[in-house]
Protein backbone atom coordinates (compact mmCIF):
# COMPACT_ATOMS: atom_id res chain seq x y z
CA UNK A 1 0.00 0.00 0.00
CA UNK A 2 1.04 3.58 -0.58
CA UNK A 3 1.56 5.86 2.39
CA UNK A 4 -0.90 8.74 2.17
CA UNK A 5 0.48 10.62 5.16
CA UNK A 6 1.50 13.45 2.83
CA UNK A 7 -2.20 14.26 2.44
CA UNK A 8 -2.51 17.10 4.90
CA UNK A 9 -5.95 18.33 5.83
CA UNK A 10 -5.56 21.31 3.46
CA UNK A 11 -4.31 19.13 0.60
CA UNK A 12 -7.09 16.60 1.13
CA UNK A 13 -9.64 19.41 1.08
CA UNK A 14 -8.23 20.68 -2.25
CA UNK A 15 -8.37 17.15 -3.63
CA UNK A 16 -11.99 16.78 -2.51
CA UNK A 17 -12.96 20.11 -4.08
CA UNK A 18 -11.22 19.21 -7.36
CA UNK A 19 -12.87 15.77 -7.55
CA UNK A 20 -16.31 17.21 -6.80
CA UNK A 21 -15.82 19.93 -9.40
CA UNK A 22 -14.62 17.56 -12.12
CA UNK A 23 -17.30 15.03 -11.21
CA UNK A 24 -20.16 17.49 -11.53
CA UNK A 25 -22.38 16.26 -14.33
CA UNK A 26 -21.37 17.59 -17.78
CA UNK A 27 -18.34 19.53 -16.52
CA UNK A 28 -15.72 17.11 -17.81
CA UNK A 29 -17.29 16.71 -21.25
CA UNK A 30 -17.62 20.48 -21.68
CA UNK A 31 -13.94 20.96 -20.87
CA UNK A 32 -13.06 18.02 -23.11
CA UNK A 33 -14.97 19.60 -26.01
CA UNK A 34 -12.99 22.83 -25.56
CA UNK A 35 -9.57 21.14 -25.51
CA UNK A 36 -9.23 21.51 -29.28
CA UNK A 37 -9.96 25.24 -29.20
CA UNK A 38 -12.68 27.85 -28.70
CA UNK A 39 -16.28 26.97 -29.48
CA UNK A 40 -19.51 28.89 -29.71
CA UNK A 41 -22.43 28.05 -27.44
CA UNK A 42 -24.43 26.20 -30.08
CA UNK A 43 -21.39 24.21 -31.16
CA UNK A 44 -21.09 22.94 -27.60
CA UNK A 45 -24.82 22.30 -27.32
CA UNK A 46 -24.81 20.18 -30.47
CA UNK A 47 -21.57 18.37 -29.63
CA UNK A 48 -22.75 17.21 -26.20
CA UNK A 49 -25.55 14.73 -26.63
CA UNK A 50 -28.24 15.00 -23.96
CA UNK A 51 -27.29 18.27 -22.29
CA UNK A 52 -30.05 20.86 -21.90
CA UNK A 53 -29.75 24.59 -22.62
CA UNK A 54 -30.19 25.35 -18.94
CA UNK A 55 -27.51 22.92 -17.77
CA UNK A 56 -25.01 23.99 -20.42
CA UNK A 57 -25.49 27.63 -19.43
CA UNK A 58 -25.13 26.77 -15.74
CA UNK A 59 -21.97 24.70 -16.24
CA UNK A 60 -20.38 27.32 -18.48
CA UNK A 61 -20.96 29.91 -15.75
CA UNK A 62 -19.45 27.54 -13.16
CA UNK A 63 -16.39 26.97 -15.34
CA UNK A 64 -15.99 30.68 -15.95
CA UNK A 65 -16.26 31.47 -12.21
CA UNK A 66 -13.64 28.82 -11.44
CA UNK A 67 -11.25 30.34 -14.00
CA UNK A 68 -11.32 27.25 -16.24
CA UNK A 69 -12.69 29.08 -19.27
CA UNK A 70 -13.18 32.58 -20.61
CA UNK A 71 -16.31 33.84 -22.33
CA UNK A 72 -15.68 36.16 -25.27
CA UNK A 73 -18.45 38.31 -26.69
CA UNK A 74 -17.76 39.14 -30.32
CA UNK A 75 -19.64 42.34 -31.08
CA UNK A 76 -20.05 41.89 -34.82
CA UNK A 77 -23.49 41.47 -36.30
CA UNK A 78 -24.93 39.07 -35.38
CA UNK A 79 -23.36 39.02 -31.93
CA UNK A 80 -21.43 35.84 -31.15
CA UNK A 81 -20.26 34.30 -27.90
CA UNK A 82 -17.27 31.99 -27.77
CA UNK A 83 -15.84 29.98 -24.91
CA UNK A 84 -12.16 29.19 -24.61
CA UNK A 85 -10.18 27.36 -21.97
CA UNK A 86 -7.71 29.27 -19.86
CA UNK A 87 -4.22 27.83 -19.32
CA UNK A 88 -5.51 26.04 -16.19
CA UNK A 89 -8.42 24.74 -18.26
CA UNK A 90 -6.02 23.22 -20.78
CA UNK A 91 -4.30 21.45 -17.87
CA UNK A 92 -7.44 19.27 -17.76
CA UNK A 93 -5.97 17.37 -20.72
CA UNK A 94 -3.49 15.77 -18.30
CA UNK A 95 -6.34 14.79 -15.98
CA UNK A 96 -8.42 13.40 -18.84
CA UNK A 97 -5.48 11.39 -20.18
CA UNK A 98 -4.72 9.98 -16.71
CA UNK A 99 -8.36 8.98 -16.17
CA UNK A 100 -8.59 7.36 -19.62
CA UNK A 101 -5.34 5.45 -19.03
CA UNK A 102 -6.64 4.23 -15.67
CA UNK A 103 -9.99 3.25 -17.22
CA UNK A 104 -8.27 1.23 -19.94
CA UNK A 105 -6.05 -0.54 -17.38
CA UNK A 106 -9.03 -1.22 -15.11
CA UNK A 107 -11.03 -2.80 -17.94
CA UNK A 108 -8.05 -4.92 -18.99
CA UNK A 109 -7.60 -6.04 -15.39
CA UNK A 110 -11.30 -6.99 -15.11
CA UNK A 111 -11.08 -8.88 -18.40
CA UNK A 112 -8.02 -10.80 -17.13
CA UNK A 113 -9.98 -11.83 -14.03
CA UNK A 114 -12.66 -13.52 -16.12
Amino acid sequence: MTNHSHCTEAACQLYKQAIEFIGKRWTGIIVYQLLDGPKRYHELLHAIDGISDRLLTERLKDLEQEGVLVKYIITETPKKVEYELTPIGYEFNKVFTAIMDWGIKKEAYKKDLQ
